[in-house]
């Protein structure tokens, strides 16, 4: 029989609470495994253990969609054996062909839970390691930096074998730490944040402004495909699609074209405090680096946040492009976010806008027309749409 056993990450390190993150933590992976097959998920010992439970389940699938639930530290693919060095011995052998004939060097590691169990971790790795150097003469042992580890776990329902240890996404379990509410405008950098504010235990909800005909229909359903991508990771998201076109064209006929972008980003916040407070979100997430592009400028920022009744997160504020590049290409939406299809933060972009707006003058460009009506029309169109695991 095979299983898979999913390690912790830093839940492990949790107090009296612990047991609520662990619940969590099972409850998530469940739901990852519900439409690929019947699992059986328990855990015991610091450990998730997932068990399948016909011959239809697809083991290779449930390691994959268990290594991208966050919580979860590294997953194992493992043979379990009867408690009994001989049978250990005798089973390891072939079950372990694939990943040692591909393999140099190898070393043997044991962990002895169970105390009651005749040999110690010493002896175990002797009387396997010596077993599978005869059986396959070609490997060296290597205990410091060898090709394959071959890990042996006595734990209390039996023997755990395996030579792979596969590393997961670690974090905290989805919905541990709150609801957030993601301005996810289809570029690179917002799928990105939603991963790393999901990957800290946050359920992340959408919110996209869309101004046709500046905008088409294409750029509508790139960035749902982002919503289907992200619920890999992220889980379930409701998905808030805003009529944009009447705040922006109102904003260009009666504001100073270089405060534009700044007085944008101040109109969909307005908008985004109303969704937070709908969906009970405790804060707004952005893909925004500091001196990336105009808007990204500390005086920008700071005139944008005064229009925030929450917190506004930006995990990538520190990062380049190039590291967010590299996690857009590791979750699968790299290649969707750079499709040529418009989004409404390119829609009469100043050439000079202000990089280091003060917020008195802002305010004051903001106040030459009366945007709340159209705030309030805009906020009524709103379309919503459940992204599901």
């Amino acid at each position: 029989m095979e299983v898979i056993m999913a390690k912790y990450g830093e839940i492990a390190l949790k107090g009296l609470n612990r047991s609520n993150f662990e619940d969590m933590l099972v409850k998530n992976i469940k739901r990852r495994l519900d439409k690929i097959g019947k699992f059986d998920v328990t855990r015991r010992q610091s450990t998730i253990y997932v068990q399948p439970l016909d011959e239809s389940c697809d083991l290779d699938l449930a390691v994959k969609k268990v290594s991208h639930v966050f919580g979860i530290a590294a997953v194992q693919r493992s043979a379990v054996f009867k408690k009994d060095m001989e049978e250990i011995v005798r089973q390891s052998i072939p079950y372990l062909k694939d990943a040692l004939e591909r393999a140099k060097s190898f070393k043997v590691e044991a962990k002895r839970s169970d105390k009651s169990f005749p040999l110690t971790s010493p002896q175990i790795q002797q009387e396997l390691g010596g077993a599978l150097s005869d059986a396959y003469p070609h490997l060296i042992t290597d205990v410091h930096n060898p090709d394959i580890t071959v890990l042996v776990e006595i734990r209390d329902k039996g023997a755990y074998i395996n030579a792979e240890k596969i590393p997961a996404v670690g974090g905290m379990p989805v919905g541990s730490n709150g609801n957030a509410l993601l301005l996810l405008s289809g570029g690179i950098d917002s799928p990105v944040a939603a991963f790393m504010m999901a990957k800290r235990g946050l359920r992340v909800d959408a919110i996209h402004f869309q101004s046709p005909p500046y905008t088409s229909e294409r750029a509508l359903m790139k960035v749902e495909s982002l919503c289907e991508k992200l619920t890999e990771y992220c889980g379930s998201i409701r998905f808030y699609c805003v009529p944009f076109t009447e705040i922006q064209e109102a904003l260009r006929d009666n504001c100073s074209g270089d405060y534009f972008t700044v007085i944008m980003r101040r109109l969909m916040l307005k908008i985004a405090n109303v969704i937070c407070e709908r969906g009970h979100c405790g804060a707004l997430i952005t893909g925004e680096s500091v001196g990336q592009v105009a808007s990204q400028t500390l005086a920008a920022i700071g005139c944008t946040d005064k229009a925030a009744d929450y917190p506004v997160l930006r995990p990538l504020v520190g990062m380049d492009k190039k590291e967010i590049v590299e996690i857009a290409r590791k979750i699968d939406t790299f290649e969707t976010s750079i499709l040529p299809y418009e989004d409404c933060c390119t829609v009469f972009t100043p050439k000079h806008p202000k990089t280091k707006p003060v917020l008195e003058d802002v305010l004051a460009e903001e106040a030459k027309f009366d945007f709340e009506p159209l705030i309030k029309k805009a906020i009524d169109g709103i379309t919503v749409k459940d992204f599901k695991l």
